[in-house]
């Protein structure tokens, strides 16, 4: 399809990078996160009580996880290799309100989740999935359709990561596809066996650093030091050009420099139809919230993952992808004097384009880093969900004798092999069908939709009952069916492959899906309510860790004389607590080692501490979805506004402040929260090394 001004025909993209470097990439940023795993879980099975080869650990890092990390790994898990170059695609297409709503799709919904982790916490604590609640509740037909769009959800997010992250590495260095398909879930899989979920949270620290290093380095060379842009001024005066040449049909006079933009609300309606699906329905986020504390539940997922998920797509597609389509009559443009094809921004090659434009192959590199990490980091937390659904919710659900730890354990380590070999068929089967990162990201919403308000109302509310969640469902999809062929077929004349990802298609399925299981949901409860008094959902719990997996303390415990010594000190009237059993520990760490003993899950929960943490996660995720969804951009739009070149350079500043902000907190918060067990670990490691004191002084 010929674009005005540009040849017609499509050209291959550049390479500027071989393909050894590609491959060099994925398997030697895999080997060396699993070797910095194995590190990791050695000294946290050595100087801690967190062993990951315990269940509770590894499936759930034993519910003790900080609201700097959680916040972290929930970013990490949110920031898919789609969000960086679907920002960027929607950004070349639309214009500056591109990059807005995938912001405000990609953040909305971590806020309103935020609700549903504080009735998790109230009433499940001890659930591992957020389909074990959904079983206790109703029972087996409302689970088995649950687990079943949970697969499909987890399905297609393992999909766009891969398939994204896989275009972005052929586009790049010229390394096979195919390869790329199974080696990345493959390498990923490697350190998440080693460590568990806990360590995944801690490599997804690291992800997200490098991530926000590199989206510092774009930022700043395209609005400060590049030759070829170099300042807003700069950019503003290439996307009046680029408007000329190629207008965008449906914006206030075909500008790239405006809100109104008829193209970035139906990308908006879209975004925010996926986000709900891939929030609510991904065990990952689920996973996540049951590894936080209680009582920071809406600190981390309102605030703190409000700031982060808001900023990186933002920024990125305000960077990037206004700078590809600012570029593309630029020599250096990987595919000059033609532009990008339909099915190339399908792909995600926007990014891509544009870093290699502004950096050649140093933003080449920076790019392939970038995709790698944020596939990596979600992608694992994908391997981590589907294990726990497969250990949980099929073999230990329909199992005649319940799991033990032990076994628990083993089932996930096989699961997240097995899926991720998986994860490399899926991704060629879709390569080979001709479905891509942009297809998954339009469809997505329309199957998954319906199940998104029954399973908040299984969780939030005591009314709804299985005949509602299971109409509700089953209406919503039928809705969504009819509306999405319909839709296809009267907007594109025919019903196909490509033809059912175009966004009137996508947008109309995924919204009557949404919308009519909402309306179904709530009549059918409202005519026939359950009255559930979530006294079968709070006695959820994982088994108890077999003998076989003893932390490093219980072991030292069994073994050490030290222990019998002090038990034959106790007088009748001394109780006997864990630390008193524990062996010796240097008195300056003892304050540290009690800051991070879990609680065992049995201990009652502080009901009203955690209502009032409902209501603020309510009143929190309310206003900030007005502001940002409302409050903000309808004003422009309704405006007709086209952006002066000095509101250009505030909106790009704030962009920046933005992520710079974001990035800070991400960075410092985990490390300042966790400055105790850091000291202790180092501390144990000194004194083990240099052979100062024993290695019961050493393990807390």
């Amino acid at each position: 399809m010929a674009v005005q001004g540009f040849p017609e025909g499509e050209a291959p993209f550049a390479h500027l990078l071989s393909a050894g470097v590609g491959y060099g990439v994925v398997i030697g940023a895999s080997v060396f996160f699993a070797a910095f795993m194995y590190g990791l879980t050695t000294l946290q099975a050595r100087f801690t009580r967190l062993n990951p080869q315990t269940a509770g650990e590894f499936l759930a890092a034993s519910r003790s996880v900080k609201p700097g990390l959680i916040a972290c790994g929930i970013v990490s898990a949110w920031t898919w290799s789609a969000t960086l170059l679907q920002s960027s695609a929607g950004t070349f297409g639309s214009g500056v309100s591109g990059a807005w709503w995938y912001g405000v799709g990609g953040t909305i919904q971590i806020a309103m989740f935020a609700v549903m982790a504080s009735k998790v916490k109230m009433n499940a604590n001890g659930a591992v999935t957020y389909l074990q609640i959904v079983e206790r509740r109703y029972g087996t037909a409302c689970h088995i359709l649950m687990t079943g769009a949970a697969l499909v959800c987890a399905n297609i997010v393992t999909g766009s990561l891969i398939l994204g992250a896989s275009a972005t590495i052929n586009a790049l260095t010229g390394a096979s596809i195919y390869a790329c398909n199974f080696l990345l879930p493959l390498g990923i899989s490697a350190y998440v066996l080693l460590g568990g979920l806990r360590a995944t949270f801690l490599v997804d620290f690291l992800h997200t650093v490098a991530l926000f290093v590199i989206i510092y380095y774009f930022a700043f060379t395209t609005y400060g030091t590049s030759d070829l842009i170099g300042s807003p001024t700069k950019m503003y005066e290439l996307l009046t050009e680029a408007a000329r040449i190629t207008p965008v049909s449906g914006n206030a006079e075909g500008s790239y420099l405006t809100m109104t933009s008829n193209s970035g609300l139906l990308f908006a309606a879209s975004t925010i139809a996926n986000g709900f699906s891939g929030v609510f329905l991904d065990q990952g986020y689920w996973q996540r919230a049951i590894a936080s504390r209680p009582e920071t539940t809406t600190q981390e997922l309102t605030f703190l993952c409000v700031v982060f998920t808001f900023a990186i797509p933002f920024c990125f597609g305000t960077t990037l992808g206004l700078a590809g389509r600012a570029l593309m009559s630029n020599p250096a443009f990987p595919t000059f004097p033609f532009a990008l094809s339909e099915s190339q921004v399908s792909a995600g090659l926007v990014a891509p384009a544009a870093a290699a434009t502004l950096l050649g192959k140093a933003g080449s590199v920076a790019m392939l880093v970038v995709v790698f990490m944020a596939s990596t980091s979600a992608t694992s937390a994908e391997l981590i969900s589907v294990s726990s659904i497969i250990t949980f919710d099929i073999v230990d659900c329909y199992k005649k004798k319940k799991l033990t730890a032990n076994q628990s354990l083993r089932i996930s380590e096989f699961a997240i092999f097995g899926y991720a070999v998986w994860s490399g068929c899926w991704s060629t089967i879709l390569h080979v069908a001709g479905i891509d990162l942009g297809w998954l990201f339009f469809v997505q919403g329309v199957l998954l939709t319906p199940a998104v308000f029954p399973v908040a109302c299984t969780v939030a509310w005591s009314k709804t009952s299985r005949a509602a969640v299971l109409g509700g469902t089953g209406f919503g999809f039928a809705c969504a069916m009819i509306a999405w062929f319909t839709a296809c077929s009267k907007c594109y004349g025919a019903i196909d492959i490509p033809n059912l990802a175009k966004p009137y298609s996508a947008v109309s399925g995924a919204s009557a899906g949404l919308v009519m299981s909402t309306i179904a949901t709530t009549i059918i409860t409202l005519i026939k309510p359950d009255n559930y008094n979530w006294k079968g959902t709070r006695a959820i719990k994982i088994a108890s860790d077999d003998a076989s997996t003893k932390t490093t303390l219980e072991e030292n415990e069994d073994r050490s004389p030290s222990s019998s010594d002090l038990n034959e000190k106790k007088t009748d009237d001394e109780p006997s607590t864990e630390i008193q059993q524990a062996p010796a520990l240097v008195n300056n760490d003892k304050e540290d080692f009690e800051s991070q003993v879990p609680q065992e899950e049995e201990e009652e929960l502080d009901r009203a501490m955690l209502e009032r943490v409902l209501k603020k996660a309510t009143w929190g995720s309310a206003i900030l979805a007005v502001i940002i969804t409302v409050i903000i951009p309808l004003p422009l739009f309704f405006s007709h506004y086209i952006f002066s070149p000095k509101f250009f350079t505030g909106w790009v500043a704030i962009a920046l402040i933005w992520v710079l902000v974001a990035g800070a907190l991400c960075i410092l918060l985990p490390v300042w929260e966790s400055k105790r067990e850091m000291s202790l670990i180092v501390r144990g490691a000194v004194r083990a090394m240099t052979g100062r004191g024993s290695r019961q002084d050493v393990v807390a």
